[in-house]
């Protein structure tokens, strides 16, 4: 398949997902849950979205993988500043166990897509099919995320099918980007620098909800301008074309899900757009997320 044809695949693939996926994160039905659990409730609001809560949502989305500890989420998510996340997962523990917080993760994922979305919407089952379609072909060495997923039981509904489905596709893609960043000698805190300014925002702007220090920027942007892919506030000619590179080998890993798809590609993203444009209406998702800023800064 030629690679401009790949990659606009991948990445739409990948975009129409986000807010159906991602919702999870920001899930009221999600948050209650947690909070039954002895949790925190949401942090916060950004325009009306209500924000998770650290040690919930790093437990919830680390049980994918089973009751691992902090040093292995962290790894697995691999954005986020380890000293951040060890102790919110020790907590989180001490909380909850992984069975019973992976079960209110997807009971509040999918509680609120269906009350924004109804139960069936139309289409569901072609959906559904399309995306086990682009599953089946996908393996799981050396992606954690994914292969935890690939482990749990299929929910009996179909949005509890497309929802995780949809989750597996969307880890898949998160592991073979830390995968792909790995290959290039980039580390967590540099990646952070580099994708702001690939989305057009500046240095040390949405990283810092990773939990970096000053220093740790300060040692990331000094290793990044040694590379001669940044100067004092942006990026050089260098350092584009490689972030850039590292986007092209995150998609070269969708191929054989692309492939499976087929001709059908276009009709999935088209059904699935509005979808998330409602999640998105019902302050279900942000506003803006990161597949958003990407296509924005690359027009």
């Amino acid at each position: 398949m030629d690679q401009a044809l790949l990659s606009a695949q991948a990445r739409q693939l990948g975009s129409v997902l986000e807010p159906l996926i991602g919702q999870v994160y920001f899930s009221p039905e999600c948050h209650a849950n947690y909070v039954a659990l002895g949790f925190d409730p949401s942090s916060g609001h950004s325009n009306g979205v209500a924000l998770p809560d650290g040690p919930a949502y790093f437990t919830s989305r680390g049980s994918v993988m089973g009751q691992v500890p902090g040093q292995v989420i962290a790894a697995a998510f691999g954005v986020f500043n380890p000293e951040i996340v060890i102790p919110c997962v020790q907590l989180g523990w001490n909380r909850t166990d992984a069975r019973t917080i992976c079960a209110a993760r997807d009971d509040g994922a999918i509680a609120q897509l269906c009350r924004i979305l109804g139960e069936t919407p139309a289409g569901i089952e072609w959906v559904n099919e399309m995306l086990r379609d682009a599953v089946a072909v996908l393996r799981p060495e050396g992606r954690p995320l994914f292969a935890g997923l690939s482990s749990l039981a299929m929910p009996d509904t179909p949005l509890g099918t497309m929802w995780r489905l949809g989750d597996m596709l969307r880890e898949f893609r998160g592991d073979s980007h830390t995968a792909a960043w790995i290959s290039a000698g980039v580390n967590a805190t540099e990646i952070g620098l580099l994708s702001e300014l690939y989305w057009g925002l500046p240095m040390r702007s949405y990283s810092r909800t990773r939990g970096w220090t000053n220093e740790q920027f300060d040692t990331a942007h000094d290793r990044l301008r040694s590379r001669g892919w940044v100067d004092a506030v942006g990026f050089t000619d260098a350092g584009r074309s490689a972030r850039e590179d590292i986007e092209v080998r995150t998609d070269a890993q969708i191929l054989p899900a692309i492939k499976a798809l087929g001709a059908n590609a276009a009709e999935l993203f088209e059904t699935l757009k509005p979808w998330g444009a409602a999640v998105r209406g019902a302050q279900g998702y942000l506003a803006s997320g990161p597949h958003d800023l990407a296509s924005a800064a690359q027009r």
